[in-house]
């Protein structure tokens, strides 16, 4: 009786059984392929997920092979249906190809440790094919030389590399012909069998989009819908420094050793951020420090002392819960993108673990913006107490910063005194930006502008107060004093400014922060009165003009005062609804025979 063979997907995808066949281990067999297998298969292939289309090009050539060696081969069994696939995770496929298995009495051919253990248990027949760790040179290894940074291949183009060091890199060619899908696909295909091998593993796998950690290389491919043809992009490090390397000042390296337990590193992309990164991390490990990193991809340079850790279960959040289980004297955090880093990031900093965080950033001051808003402005001191500014692999910057209480830069009253992030050149101690929260919004403001020029923090203080008044009076106007501020608004507003006993006046002027003194707007002198006519539609009142005041700016009287201001149109026309304020006033003034006024 011949014997029946049934490969599980796992022997197909990692080419095993092709090779058995290839190679003359198995002969004289007929080979079962369960309709379960394909379907898994195309499923992973339409998800654009790699496994899927080596898996089909296995197949494939399983097929081409069988009907060589005059081996057969047929499709048994029925199609998944919607309750098997939503439990495949579970392990209702694997299951139903042991039942299937059994049931003709065939050994199941797995590379699925666990399947092969629950066969075993099961009494059904199974042979288990181990993945050898052989680690033969890859295709994209021919591209790389002592000098190229990254390598980027995409069908219909030459092959591409970025040549010299962090931050001072250029673009060549480095072939002529353009790469074929049936070449990509192969580079592809060769580096799917290397992580079947153990020589890798999948830090993300998406529709249309993957990332593996292939032992230095970090391997990032594309497919369509998500890019517009298959492209891979391979990235290693090209250098590996020190700390000392790096010629730090005896007072940053007595600061990194003793006190900055909360960093952050910040610079462009590509500008050796995370090379830095790993210097530190070995740094401490040689200052007797547990570390411990939270990456994704893990690409960091590493000694094996320093674990490195990946989102558990997809999330940083989980990952940290057990990171302050180990309790590791410091983490390094490569990189911080979303609001869950952010957020984790300062959880265990203020734990108490020491933190070291990567941002990208085009300039210091951005990489602490990002903390804007994420975390509570107070305690962003107590989570940053050290931001290092890398760019072209070099640190171009290093800042302190400290809360303090006082009164801003560029501002005078007392009153205004509010707490304050000091943003000081840790080198020489000057102060460069202040950070704090004036009315509702949160402000960075350099202070080397108000020194030079005072003038911006009174129009920042101004704006402030304007967008508060203006609630009443679109035409306020503000005065700004050392200890108090002017504001100007109609006669018409001034009650409802000062409110029943002084209220509304008092409550703004907690907000903003000042004490406010009310005047009436005096209208301004005009040079010119124009004529115009009204006419009254259903829903508005239109002030029409000769056609050569079209596109000016006109203010309106009643009586003397100043109503509005309004910008005549195209058409030579003022449009105001009648349920607006101005237009109420505007009704109101016309039945009563008030004298309405337009000058230029």
């Amino acid at each position: 009786m011949t014997e029946k063979i049934l490969p599980d997907s796992s022997v197909i995808i990692n080419g095993k059984m092709a090779k058995l066949i290839e190679s003359g281990e198995v002969k004289d067999v007929e080979i079962v392929v369960p309709v379960i297998v394909v379907e898994e298969l195309q499923s992973q292939a339409s998800k654009g997920r790699e496994s899927g289309f080596v898996g089909l090009r296995e197949l494939k050539k399983i097929r081409t092979l069988c009907e060589e060696k005059k081996i057969p081969l047929r499709f048994i069994g029925e199609r998944p249906s919607l309750e098997d696939i939503r439990l495949a995770r579970s392990g209702r496929l694997d299951a139903l190809i042991m039942d299937i298995a059994k049931k003709e009495d065939c050994t199941l051919y797995t590379s699925d440790y666990v399947q092969a253990l629950t066969a075993e248990a099961d009494g059904t027949k199974v042979q288990y094919i181990a993945v050898e760790g052989k680690a033969k040179k890859l295709t994209f290894e021919d591209f790389f030389t002592p000098d190229i940074l990254s390598v980027h291949l995409k069908e219909g183009i030459p092959p591409l590399a970025k040549k010299g060091v962090p931050g001072k890199f250029e673009l060549l060619s480095i072939g002529e012909k353009p790469l074929t899908t049936h070449e990509i696909e192969g580079i592809i295909g060769e580096i799917f069998e290397a992580v079947r091998g153990g020589r890798g593993f999948y830090e993300i796998s998406r529709n249309g989009a993957m990332v593996i950690q292939l032992e230095d290389y970090r391997v990032a491919v594309a497919r369509p819908p998500f890019s517009d043809g298959v492209e891979v992009t391979i990235v290693r490090p090209v250098v590996k420094l020190r700390l000392e390397d790096y010629r730090l000042s005896s007072k940053l390296m007595e600061r990194l050793k003793e006190k900055a337990e909360g960093i952050l590193i910040a610079g462009p992309p590509g500008s050796g951020k995370t090379t830095f990164a790993s210097s530190l991390a070995e740094f401490y490990m040689s200052q007797g420090k547990i570390v411990k990193t939270l990456e994704s991809p893990r690409d960091l340079q590493v000694s094996p002392e320093v674990t490195q850790y990946g989102p558990l279960e997809g999330s940083f959040e989980k990952a940290a819960e057990i990171l302050l289980l180990v309790r590791p004297d410091y983490t390094i955090f490569d990189e911080l993108r979303k609001t869950e880093d952010f957020n984790v990031f300062a959880d265990m900093r203020l734990a108490g673990v020491g933190m070291v965080g990567v941002v990208h950033a085009s300039n210091p001051i951005d990489a602490i913006q990002r903390f804007i808003g994420r975390v509570e402005l107070g305690m962003i001191p107590h989570i940053i107490d050290t931001l290092i500014f890398i760019r072209y692999g070099q640190v171009e910057k290093v800042y302190d910063l400290k809360l303090t209480v006082k009164v801003p830069t560029g501002m005078v009253e007392e009153d205004l005194a509010r707490p304050v992030i000091e943003i000081r050149d840790f080198e020489n101690g000057e102060l460069e930006y202040e950070i704090y929260t004036f009315g509702n919004e949160n402000v960075v403001i350099p202070v080397s502008e108000f020194e030079e020029k005072p003038q911006p923090a009174k129009r920042l203080a101004e704006e402030k107060i304007l967008e508060e008044i203006r609630k009443f009076d679109p035409n306020a106007e503000v005065e700004l004093n050392e200890n108090y501020a002017i504001v100007k608004v109609s006669r018409k507003a001034i009650p409802r400014l000062v409110g029943k006993n002084g209220l509304t006046i008092s409550r703004l002027e907690r907000k903003l922060g000042i004490r406010l003194e009310v005047q009436p707007l005096q209208p301004k002198p005009s040079k010119k009165e124009i004529e115009f006519t009204i006419q009254e539609t259903r829903n508005t009142i239109n002030l029409n003009f000769k056609e050569e005041y079209a596109g000016k700016t006109v203010n309106i009287y009643v009586n003397g005062e100043l109503l509005f201001q309004a910008t005549i149109s195209k058409k030579a026309q003022i449009k105001i609804s009648k349920k607006s304020h101005m237009g109420k006033d505007l009704i109101k003034a016309l039945t009563q025979g008030k004298n309405i006024r337009v000058t230029v």
